[in-house]
């Protein structure tokens, strides 16, 4: 790993290094805080968790070759190399971001309450048209994750592609301080995590922390539908690029929602025009599009090639991942949800064809909100004219009553005790032709409806 030699390890955090002087020069092949995946010449970063104390593993991973270990105990009768700090969470921090300064590589951030992850998928999919891209895997976009995507930057790598996730004030600055964004994109400012934030207020003066780290020459690229986000005007002396349906810097026009085939579009970037087909549905992924549009000309692509990265992203497991299986169609987005997503999702499912199943679940930290915020969701199954709404968990069942209470809707709507009560109905009564979304906030677990689902 360039410069992440034990010397400038041990400074960059604070360390104290006790061990053979004659390896303090010696580059680390990798940093790992798993102490199975530590290899050879390796660092192991011990965390305590919960229920695991990494540094019960620190004699395990000297004896299978690691370069060193950071350790916040002094070690009696060491078997290799360690470096003491005194919180091994905060040098994780403090390595990532002297590693990320040591690279010559562009870095984009990207935040926002909604559509990070489709939009880091979306915005690689371009940028790979071109670069050789990182980018993060799954949801590492934390104080933990983000530093182990950073570390597994390699010198082959162009632009690697940052997903920055939150809760409370303060946690972007220290995300950005890590990061340190080139170009840093906010999708849009939703209700969610307002147990800390409290409003949509808060959650743009959270997200926008991210401004504090941004590169002196940075570039910001911002949801210009979003009435939170337009309020921006000036970061560092530079207008931010804006996108989206309504002539900004980028913009869509003409869109053709091509059911479960996904949206056909004209895509308009500073004065070219092309139609572009997004293979996955639903209307959000246009501003996901927008978004890597704007990210492929700051840096430095034709809109043929961006054009062509747009089509042929893929869809990812629990993000509107589509599943076909016998005869019945599953709209897999059980990863998160909150009042944004759900809507946007329901969007989905109201326009594909037989019948239209929602399978719903609680959405998490919502505040004092969250009973009106459930109902309000059951409110829109009614409007969109979902056949069957099924739920489970405490605060859905503010959704049914709510669907129920519609006048004049068509929408079934049912609550179930447990997830497992939920599941045996659903295997009896689907049939072929049916299309089901699966969505909830993560702690629900959903993905086990959508596994019984789908291989059975």
């Amino acid at each position: 790993m360039k410069n992440m030699t034990l010397k400038n390890i041990v400074q960059c955090c604070g360390g104290t290094y006790f061990g053979d002087r004659s390896r303090i020069d010696t580059e680390v092949e990798q940093i790992a805080i798993d102490s199975r995946k530590v290899v050879k010449g390796g660092l192991f970063i011990p965390i305590r968790g919960e229920r695991v104390d990494g540094h019960s593993f620190i004699p395990a991973v000297m004896d299978a070759g690691a370069a060193a270990s950071l350790s916040e105990e002094e070690i009696k009768n060491p078997n290799g190399s360690y470096i003491l700090v005194e919180s091994t969470k905060e040098a994780l921090k403090k390595i990532a971001a002297f590693y990320r300064r040591s690279l010559g590589i562009k870095v984009v951030g990207i935040t926002g309450s909604v559509g990070k992850t489709s939009t880091k998928e979306m915005i690689a999919s371009v940028l790979k048209e071109k670069y050789n891209v990182h980018k993060t895997a799954g949801n590492f976009n934390n104080e933990i994750g983000l530093p182990l995507t950073i570390f597994d930057i390699k010198k082959e790598h162009e632009v690697a592609v940052l997903e920055m996730g939150i809760s409370d004030f303060g946690e972007m600055h220290r995300l950005a301080e890590i990061a340190n964004p080139d170009i840093c994109v906010i999708t849009n400012i939703g209700l969610c995590h307002l147990e800390n934030l409290g409003s949509r207020d808060g959650i743009l003066r959270a997200k926008t922390e991210v401004f504090d780290h941004l590169r002196g020459d940075g570039i910001v690229i911002l949801n210009g539908d979003d009435d939170k986000l337009a309020t921006i005007q000036n970061v560092n002396g530079k207008r931010p690029i804006l996108y989206g349906k309504n002539q900004k810097d980028v913009y869509a026009s003409d869109i053709e929602p091509l059911g479960m085939e996904g949206i056909r579009m004209k895509l308009h970037l500073y004065g070219e025009c092309r139609e572009v087909t997004i293979p996955i549905p639903g209307e959000h992924n246009i501003y996901n599009a927008l978004a890597a549009a704007c990210a492929g000309r700051v840096c430095g692509m034709n809109i043929d090639d961006i054009c062509r990265g747009i089509e042929t992203v893929e869809s990812i497991s629990g993000r509107s991942n589509l599943i076909q299986k016998n005869g019945i169609t599953v709209i897999d987005d059980c990863y998160n949800a909150n009042p944004v997503s759900m809507q946007a999702s329901i969007d989905v499912l109201s326009g594909v064809a037989g019948r239209k199943i929602a399978v719903l679940g609680d959405m998490g930290e919502l505040g004092e909100s969250e009973r009106s915020l459930h109902a309000g969701i059951g409110r829109y199954v009614a409007q969109k004219q979902i056949d069957f709404l099924y739920c489970t968990g405490e605060l859905s069942k503010e959704m049914v009553q709510a669907t129920q209470s519609v006048a004049g809707n068509r929408t079934y709507a049912a609550h179930f005790e447990t997830k497992e009560d939920l599941t045996a109905y659903l295997l009896s009564v689907i049939k072929k032709g049916d299309t089901l979304l699966i969505k909830a906030s993560h702690f629900m677990e959903f993905s086990k409806i959508v596994k019984a689902l789908t291989t059975s």
